[in-house]
């Protein structure tokens, strides 16, 4: 713009300045416009803004349409929907009690509010993971949705009793606004809460039991260990325990990762109930079995000398230079049944099963008659998950694994619970409580109360008083293997057993299983340190003992002393 173009505008007088004088000018405020004439807004204006006004409602009434024709039906279902839907009211789950009322498991109120429902609550007892087990809770998806509805039992009495303990769920409608606020919540089904049940287990003397085991593992340098106590007359467990053991609260929560990690890396199985589900060389525990199916096949007189030097020595034809010599633990010199059985001989158990010099041997096929009839190499029967059946040798056994004959040798190391054997300590407890009571062999359960299914055979009673003798002599002759089951409280019949692991005999299983009252059995025991090493001075019958001091000062009803203090 050129400077005269400039001066000419700068000169020009507005209408609205005509009126403007030296006295009202300064009044006005120019920046506000004041004083200035309004000029009417120009036709292009108008006609932007209403087009962009037609744009807004025609996107809006499109919008409208699919909304309310195209897609009305859809959304009006939604509608419906979203503001009464019907959801699942979780029932509580049965209680669990042991015999003498102690709360094992029960339903508490989730205070993290991560749950809708109760959440299981595990007793605080050491011991009782693998026994009790634990529960996965339902499940909801994203949308809030249960794909899972109910609590599922893992492991133990929770799995094999869920149906019992499982409850019935209910219904409810929920009404929401158009928010999705609830306003209204209408009970339509009420849900049923789970049964429960009474054990026929004493927590405290389980958790003695595995206290004694964890504290004699640690001193001894064992892997673990487990023991149980049955009722000869009824088959009721009394006591049950697997060392190491679980929280089964931490498992149910599953929050703790890493303590859930460290279970699942232990080399010592802490999900295992060693009790049922483990199998085990059982060793000289089998020998009242063997000494039981020699007095009834009549193949030797219980009065019988038989001499150990502390050795065998069979003689190889193919090879004199090099004969096959099987020895015993040692040089037990002259016994009779009875005595030998006390001494926990092999010497005398070679020779009663596979026959020595002029005396007669039962051989491996009667000798596996006898095993099957006590319930070797077969599960119990018992109601909790995981049992194993185990293994007893035999020669079609040998031939299927190893594709090789059966020979005398093993004949001789069957008889002493050696070679092949495997055998769960439940299997050992049924069997000594037929022993006990004389030939009922129970399935073995948990349930207060309950007389539980059995089998009846006809045993020798003559052949059984001999056996009989023979495990009253261990405690309490001079000699006898399990002598710390001397005690002056109750008379205890037992057997004591170990079984070597490798041919270096540097880790051995040791075992005592057995009964009480001797004179009026009324409890069969079994208790197992497993893997220990061949130092071990704590073995199975001294952990046997510790158990029995500790029911004499905290449990003496199951020893008869009760009664006794009574009269």
């Amino acid at each position: 713009m050129s400077f005269f173009s400039r001066t000419k505008e700068k000169n020009a007088v507005a209408y609205e300045e005509i009126l403007l004088d030296s006295s009202n000018l300064p009044s006005f405020n120019q920046g506000r416009m004041e004083g200035r004439m309004e000029l009417p807004i120009t036709v292009r204006s108008i006609g932007v803004v209403a087009a962009i006004f037609i744009l807004i409602a025609g996107w809006f009434f499109s919008k409208l349409f699919v909304l309310q024709i195209v897609q009305g039906e859809e959304y009006y279902d939604i509608s419906e929907n979203n503001s009464l839907d019907k959801t699942t009211i979780i029932a509580e789950r049965g209680v669990i009690y042991d015999r003498n009322g102690e709360l094992l498991a029960w339903n508490e109120p989730d205070t993290e509010g991560v749950y809708s429902f109760p959440v299981r609550a595990y007793t605080d007892r050491n011991g009782l993971g693998q026994l009790v087990g634990y529960v996965s809770y339902p499940l909801k998806d994203k949308k809030g949705f249960y794909y899972r509805t109910e609590y599922v039992g893992r492991n133990g009495v929770e799995s094999s009793y869920n149906e019992q303990l499982s409850g019935i769920n209910g219904q409810q409608l929920v009404e929401t606004d158009a928010l999705g606020e609830v306003i209204g919540e209408h009970v339509v089904e009420t849900s049923v809460p789970g049964n429960p049940i009474t054990l026929s287990l004493d927590v405290r003397l389980s958790e003695a039991i595995h206290d004694i085991i964890a504290t004699s593992t640690a001193q001894s340098g064992s892997r673990s260990g487990a023991a149980a106590i049955m009722d000869v007359h009824t088959g009721e467990i009394i006591a049950m325990s697997s060392f190491p053991s679980y929280d089964p609260e931490v498992m149910a929560d599953g929050d703790d990762v890493d303590l859930i990690a460290q279970y699942n890396t232990d080399q010592r199985f802490p999900f295992l109930n060693k009790v049922l589900a483990g199998v085990y060389t059982p060793g000289s525990i089998v020998k009242p079995f063997m000494a039981y199916a020699a007095l009834a096949e009549d193949i030797i007189s219980p009065n019988k000398i038989i001499v150990s030097t502390g050795e065998i020595v069979i003689p190889n034809r193919y090879n004199p230079s090099n004969p096959s010599i099987f020895r015993d633990w040692r040089a037990h010199g002259k016994m009779d049944m009875r005595e030998a059985i006390a001494f926990s001989s092999n010497v005398y158990f070679y020779v009663i099963g596979g026959g020595f010099g002029d005396q007669k041997g039962l051989g491996i096929t009667n000798m596996n008659k006898y095993f099957s009839l006590f319930g070797f190499g077969e599960k119990t029967g018992i109601n909790l998950a995981n049992e194993q059946a185990g293994t007893v040798p035999s020669p079609q056994w040998k031939m299927e694994h190893f594709d090789d004959d059966w020979r005398l040798g093993d004949t001789y190391f069957t008889s002493i619970g050696q070679y092949g054997w495997q055998v769960t300590p439940l299997q050992m407890l049924v069997a000594y409580g037929a022993l006990a009571n004389g030939g009922t062999f129970f399935v073995p359960h948990v349930e207060k109360g309950k007389m539980g299914e059995y089998r009846e055979e006809a045993l020798d009673p003559w052949a059984l008083s001999i056996v009989r003798e023979g495990m009253h002599m261990t405690t309490n002759y001079p000699g006898g293997t399990a002598r710390s089951l001397e005690k002056p409280y109750v008379k205890v019949a037992a057997k004591s057993g170990t079984a070597e692991l490798d041919f270096a005999k540097a880790r051995l299983n040791t075992w005592a299983a057995g009964y009480w009252p001797y004179e009026d059995p009324q409890y069969s025991f079994v208790v197992l340190m497993e893997n220990a090493p061949y130092s071990n001075s704590l073995g199975g019958t001294k952990l046997a003992g510790d158990i029995l001091d500790w029911m004499h000062t905290n449990a003496p009803e199951y020893l008869g002393v009760a009664l006794e203090s009574e009269e």
